[in-house]
């Protein structure tokens, strides 16, 4: 590996993002040791965006605590990344981005608000459903712009949570709303505005975390310092012999 920042990365940005930044080593989003096995490449930083789950071992908190205490920056945002640097910015992991301030303020708790369903490396792993966090952020900005009703956003909302993660979509969303008789002339107007003023949350900050990590690599900060003592007990003995592999 080079002496580049890792970004493990997959729907959260299109393959026309990753071609405009230049300096950074792209991976797949992680699996559980897959940070770990980086961190022993020794790059000058880490950045999570995407991670694997439900039918693989997700991210393992205790491989990014490892890795900071090696000295090694890891930055979170946007989708798995945010979901980690909230529950580690205490132990100096740094979160970047609107999803990861609302995870760590308590405003989301649920997982699901960033979770998707993408296809393969191939194809750039392009989203097959929308992630929630998009959809709130989309009905949020359409009610301030007049487009929908307060009344009509709140519908709108509910009947995407209530959808399972992989099926979520508008179209679904729709449809769900004409049969739950939301007013057609809001639905039709929303279905207008939507295809100009759509925001993508997840993709603003996975491109705010490459910034925020281009100016830190510029400075060539020291190494990072962290206070806390690692704990290398029996289930971490089993990932590194895992690794040895």
């Amino acid at each position: 590996m080079t002496r580049r920042a890792a970004i493990f990365v997959g729907p959260s940005l299109t393959r026309a993002d990753l071609a405009s930044r230049k300096g950074f080593c792209w991976l797949p989003p992680a699996a559980q040791g897959d940070i770990y096995r980086i961190a022993l490449a020794k790059p000058p930083a880490i950045g999570l965006i995407d991670g694997r789950f439900e039918t693989i071992p997700a991210v393992w908190h205790k491989e990014i605590l490892w890795t900071l205490r090696q000295g090694i920056r890891v930055y979170g945002a946007a989708s798995m990344g945010a979901l980690r640097a909230a529950e580690l910015a205490s132990f100096g992991m740094i979160g970047v981005g609107a999803i990861f301030e609302d995870f760590r303020s308590g405003c989301l708790e649920d997982d699901d608000e960033v979770a998707l369903i993408h296809g393969p490396k191939e194809l750039g792993y392009r989203s097959l459903s929308e992630a929630m966090v998009d959809i709130r952020t989309t009905l949020e900005a359409a009610q301030a712009a007049g487009i929908i009703s307060r009344r009509t956003m709140d519908a709108l909302l509910r009947i995407a949570k209530s959808s399972f993660f992989k099926e979520r979509s508008w179209d679904r969303i729709f449809q769900q709303a004409t049969r739950n008789r939301i007013s057609k002339s809001q639905l039709s107007k929303l279905a207008r505005w939507l295809p100009a003023n759509r925001i993508e949350r997840k993709r603003m900050d996975a491109l705010a975390m490459l910034d925020t990590m281009s100016r830190d690599l510029i400075l060539s900060p020291p190494s990072l310092r962290v206070e806390f003592d690692f704990q290398h007990t029996v289930y971490w003995q089993q990932l590194i012999d895992a690794n040895r592999q």
